[in-house]
């Protein structure tokens, strides 16, 4: 198994990290565990029994194509974070105490109960120090980056985390909520929550509007097919992303987020803007409506549409002129009739 680090989650610049995340390959997976880089190799072979199954005594961790010794710490053996490392199991050594030999001395069964409790105390124990040191990282950092960890649910200790949390990521997974206890992350800055395939109804708008510093939503890549009106509560919001889901219209309260300045809703079968969307975004200078159904001459259409084309200009030409982040032409934001 290759463990890998979190996506973002640490801080690199750090030069003595309290716990460091590995990536382990094991039969064609790849699991993170975090872990003291002065803890033992022996130790992080108790980490990794309740993970895979195979006894430490079973397990040959190899790393740069050296097998590690079980008396070394980590940071003599050079792990830092991101450090990969393949286990290789002995076979017959999964799961209980393995193969008994004949050359084996059988301990009366209370001793073994008593042994076998003793074991899975210091898993629970080593597991409750990784929960421990990840929400401490998430604290120190104020980033939490779950993306592809294969989650069906926000885990508890985010939420516990409260207003430390500024960045929220956890796309590509399989989330099936974003509960009213989102409303706990009162830092919130920035909440993506891309590809997980989230529904309308479970998300929590309630929740969402009473973050009062959330500056970027993204939420591309859902089943999402309507808006509530109460969106509009969300009014610290800068940029929206609904890129790719299946909206068929949007709410006038759109128009209340007067803050707004990039919207992103490509990908959808809306046939209309909010009426006062040009007009109450007065900061709104980045707008993609392609592959949907309003067109370039529908856009001319709307009321403010003067004002909003001449602040993305301005925008466009100064990316020109800093040469950042364009290539040179010029997006209209939506598709001409032909291409339709």
């Amino acid at each position: 198994m290759d463990m890998e680090m979190e996506k973002g989650g640490d801080d690199a610049s750090s030069p003595d990290p309290a716990t460091i995340t590995v990536h382990l390959k094991f039969s064609g997976r790849t699991l993170p565990l975090s872990v003291s880089p002065d803890s033992t190799v022996r130790d992080l072979k108790t980490l990794i029994q309740p993970l895979t199954n195979v006894l430490p005594r079973g397990q040959k961790l190899i790393f740069k194509g050296k097998v590690l010794a079980d008396d070394s710490s980590l940071r003599v053996q050079q792990l830092t974070n991101g450090s990969k490392l393949m286990l290789i199991a002995s076979q017959g050594l999964h799961q209980g105490d393995g193969p008994v030999t004949k050359d084996a001395v059988t301990s009366p069964s209370t001793n073994t109960r008593a042994e076998l409790d003793a074991k899975n105390s210091q898993i629970h124990k080593a597991q409750t120090v990784i929960v421990k040191s990840r929400s401490e990282r998430w604290r120190s950092t104020g980033v939490v980056a779950l993306s592809e960890c294969y989650l069906k649910a926000v885990p508890e200790e985010v939420w516990a985390c409260g207003s430390s949390i500024r960045v929220l990521d956890i796309s590509t997974n399989s989330i099936q909520d974003i509960p009213i206890k989102i409303s706990a992350l009162k830092s919130l800055n920035k909440l993506i929550i891309n590809a997980n395939g989230l529904l309308d109804e479970n998300i929590s708008w309630e929740g969402l509007s009473s973050l009062k510093v959330l500056t970027l939503l993204s939420l591309n890549q859902n089943q999402i097919t309507s808006l509530p009106s109460s969106v509009g509560n969300c009014c610290s919001l800068i940029e929206i992303d609904l890129s790719c889901n299946l909206l068929a219209e949007l709410p006038e309260t759109l128009g209340d987020i007067c803050n707004l300045k990039a919207l992103h809703l490509r990908n959808n079968g809306i046939k209309s803007l909010p009426s006062t969307l040009f007009k109450m975004c007065s900061q709104l200078s980045t707008l993609d409506l392609h592959g949907t159904e309003i067109t370039n001459d529908i856009l001319r259409q709307i009321e403010g549409w003067e004002d909003f084309d001449e602040r993305r200009r301005l925008k466009h030409q100064k990316q020109l002129d800093f040469r950042v982040g364009s290539s040179g032409v010029f997006d209209e934001g939506a598709d001409d009739n032909r291409h339709l």
